[in-house]
């Protein structure tokens, strides 16, 4: 089946088409540029352009899947909204998982960097969440054992990691203190090896709920203050 990837839950704004077999999810055309404040202007045309790569029509599509974050608000909500249209429209199903199992998935299956190919153990994935914090979770061989949560990286547990990854643990490698390994961003491809069994087993479509993990920055005024006279 042929499946549609989306993620804009940080700076770089990605789409993908990815074909997933009984035993195999292979990339078929990926498209990246990373640009915090372009996730609108750029993720519409890059799924044209993965379309065009491949020789394929919208109508070709069999499922969407969606990096639910955790990531800024603004950009997080275009890539769900525009998977949830797209599936509504076409009438396939869409899934939604962590985008930072897209990182973890990657580097199980490169495990790039400069962690020895011999070593084993449990790795941090980082991404930036600014206000000098990052959205973290600890996994161990694509298995996530802790998080998603959100910290500044002094708070962030690393006793016991052998590694990291990801764009928030390259901004602030000295705090953490770990090896880092190569993958910035999420992997399309990872993302939707995560969600490949529900795909083949026809499991209903997910509501695709953001992981924020904290409120957006711009909140409703609050009532005007009265005027003394």
């Amino acid at each position: 089946m042929l499946v549609l990837a989306i993620d804009t839950s940080s700076a770089a704004v990605t789409a993908a088409l990815v074909e997933v077999t009984d035993d195999e999810v292979r990339p078929r055309s990926t498209h990246t540029t990373v640009d915090a404040r372009g996730h609108g202007e750029y993720l519409a045309p890059m799924i044209s352009a993965c379309l065009a790569d491949t020789g394929h029509q919208p109508k070709d599509l069999h499922a969407i899947v969606a990096g639910l974050g955790p990531g800024p608000f603004t950009g997080l909500r275009v890539g769900l909204v525009t998977a949830a249209v797209l599936g509504e429209t076409l009438g396939i199903p869409t899934y939604g998982v962590s985008s930072l199992d897209g990182i973890a998935g990657a580097l199980t299956s490169t495990r790039t960097g400069t962690l020895e190919d011999d070593a084993d153990g449990p790795v941090l994935v980082a991404t930036d969440a600014r206000r000098k914090e990052v959205y973290w979770a600890v996994y161990h061989r694509g298995a996530r054992l802790l998080g998603p949560e959100v910290s500044r990286p002094q708070h962030v547990p690393t006793d016991g990691l052998v590694a990291m990854a990801g764009n928030g643990a390259k901004l602030y490698e000295d705090e953490l203190g770990l090896p880092l390994l190569d993958g910035d961003y999420p992997d399309p491809t990872a993302l939707v090896r995560v969600a490949a069994d529900r795909m083949r087993s026809r499991t209903t479509s997910d509501v695709l709920t953001p992981l924020y993990l904290r409120r957006p920055d711009a909140v409703e005024p609050g009532a005007p203050k009265a005027v003394s006279q």
